[in-house]
C-alpha cells in the first residue's frame, strides 16, 4: 500500500456564554469534522485488477441476463447479514466458491457482502462505520477493509452483493458489486432512487418494512429514469450527477406485517407491476419477515419458492438467503476475544451444512425445470 495521508481533524467546541450570534450559528452540534481520503485515493492504494474487474463485469452480465430471460438460472444473493470478521468472511467465501461451482447450471451464486446496517434506534452499524466494534468509528479504516475484502472475494472469481445505505460510500467500492439492494427503509427515499439510478448493476428494491407494495414499485419508475442530484466525485469533490436511470431494478419481497412469499402473494405483485408496465421479475428475500427472522424457517421459504417454480411459476429469478458458518447470532461481548467464530453479530443466520443442503437441494429440483422457461 502507498504510505497513507494523516488524519486531518477539524474540534469544535461549544459556542462560550458571551459569543455574538454570528459565533452560534455553525456547528453547534458538531464535535469535529475528519477529513477522509478521497475514493480515488483508496482505489489507488486497492486498484482493481483484471481478474476482479471480469468477476463484477460477468456477474453483473449474467445478472442481466437473467432479468431479460436470456439465463434461465436463479441468483441466489448469499452470505452473512452482515460482515464484521474478514478472516470469517474469506473462510466463508472459499466454502461458498466450491459450492457455487457445483451449482452453477442452475443458479448463480452471489456472495452477500453487508457492510452497512440500518439501525431502527441505535446499534453497531457495521463494518465500515465501525470496524473495530468499539464506537470509535474508524470510518477510514472501514473503508480500506471494505476494499480489500471485495477485491479478494472478485480476485477468487465469486461476485459480491451488497445494500447502498450511505450516499458517498458506493464512490468507494462500487466498481466491486455485481448487485445491489435498497432495503426496506430507504426503498420510499428519494436520495436513494436517484443513486439507484446511476449504480452501474441491477438493482434490488425491497418493499417496505409494513409489506407495502407501492413503495418498491414507485421506486423502480423512478430509479429507471434520469435524475440529477448532488454528490462527490473520485476526487472527493461536490459535484452534481446526472444520470441516465438504471433499467435493471426489481423488486424484493421480503415479507411485512406478514409473509409475502407465497403463491398469492407473487401473484399479487405480479399483476401490480405488469399495471405499471413493468418487467415481472421477482427476488423473494428468505430471511426477515419472511422468515419471522427465525433461520429455522429459511430453508421452508426457499423450498416454497422452489416448488412455485416447479409448478411454472415465470417471475421469481432470485432468492436471497442469510447465512453464515456457525447458526443463529450473537451480542458484542465487552471482550471482543470472546466472540463466536463465524456467527452473525446482527440477525441470526443458518449455518453452513444447512447452506450447502439448500442449495444442492434447490439445483437438484430445479435442474430438469429452468431449461424451459426461455421457452414460455
Amino acid at each position: 500500500w502507498a504510505k497513507k495521508p494523516e488524519r486531518k481533524t477539524q474540534i469544535f467546541h461549544s459556542p462560550a456564554p458571551d459569543s455574538t450570534p454570528m459565533q452560534n450559528l455553525y456547528n453547534v452540534n458538531v464535535a469535529a469534522l475528519e477529513v477522509l481520503p478521497t475514493p480515488e485515493e483508496i482505489k489507488q492504494r486497492l486498484p482493481l485488477s483484471e481478474a476482479a474487474a471480469d468477476t463484477v463485469f460477468q456477474g453483473r452480465e449474467t445478472v442481466q441476463r437473467i432479468l431479460d430471460r436470456k439465463d434461465p438460472r436463479l441468483f441466489v444473493v448469499v452470505g452473512p447479514c452482515s460482515i464484521h470478521d474478514v478472516e470469517a468472511a474469506l473462510d466463508y467465501a472459499r466454502r461458498l466458491k466450491t459450492l457455487a461451482d457445483e451449482v452453477q447450471d442452475t443458479l448463480f451464486v452471489i456472495m452477500r457482502v453487508y457492510f452497512e446496517k440500518p439501525r431502527t434506534t441505535v446499534g453497531w452499524k457495521g463494518l465500515i462505520n465501525d470496524p473495530r466494534m468499539d464506537d470509535t468509528f474508524r470510518i477510514d479504516e472501514g473503508l480500506e477493509i471494505a476494499r480489500r475484502l471485495l477485491l479478494d472475494l472478485a480476485e477468487m472469481g465469486l461476485p459480491a452483493g451488497t445494500e447502498a445505505l450511505d450516499p458517498i460510500i458506493p464512490q468507494y467500492i462500487s466498481d466491486l458489486i455485481a448487485w445491489t439492494a435498497i432495503g426496506a427503509r430507504t426503498t420510499e427515499s428519494q436520495t436513494h432512487r436517484e443513486i439507484a439510478s446511476g449504480l452501474s448493476m441491477p438493482v434490488g428494491f425491497k418493499n417496505g418494512t409494513n409489506g407495502s407494495l407501492e413503495v418498491a414499485i414507485n421506486a423502480l419508475q423512478s430509479a429507471a429514469r434520469p435524475h440529477s442530484f448532488l454528490g462527490i466525485n473520485p476526487f472527493g469533490q461536490s459535484a452534481v450527477i446526472r444520470t441516465l436511470g438504471n433499467r435493471y431494478g426489481h423488486v424484493v419481497l421480503r415479507g411485512g406485517d406478514r409473509p409475502n412469499y407465497d403463491s398469492v402473494s407473487i401473484a399479487l405483485c405480479e399483476k401490480a407491476l405488469r399495471e405499471k408496465k413493468l418487467p415481472v421479475n421477482i427476488v423473494v428475500d428468505c430471511s426477515h419477515a419472511n422468515s419471522f427472522k427465525d433461520p429455522a424457517m429459511q430453508p421452508l421459504v426457499m423450498r416454497d419458492c422452489v416448488h412455485q417454480v416447479v409448478e411454472g411459476n415465470q417471475s421469481i429469478v432470485g432468492l436471497m438467503v442469510e447465512s453464515n458458518i456457525g447458526w443463529g447470532n450473537q451480542s458484542i461481548p465487552t471482550d471482543r476475544g470472546q466472540l463466536k467464530y463465524g456467527v452473525s453479530i446482527t440477525d441470526a443466520c443458518v449455518d453452513w451444512p444447512t447452506t450447502e443442503k439448500m442449495l444442492r437441494e434447490t439445483h437438484a429440483k430445479l435442474k430438469g425445470v429452468l431449461p424451459g422457461r426461455l421457452a414460455t
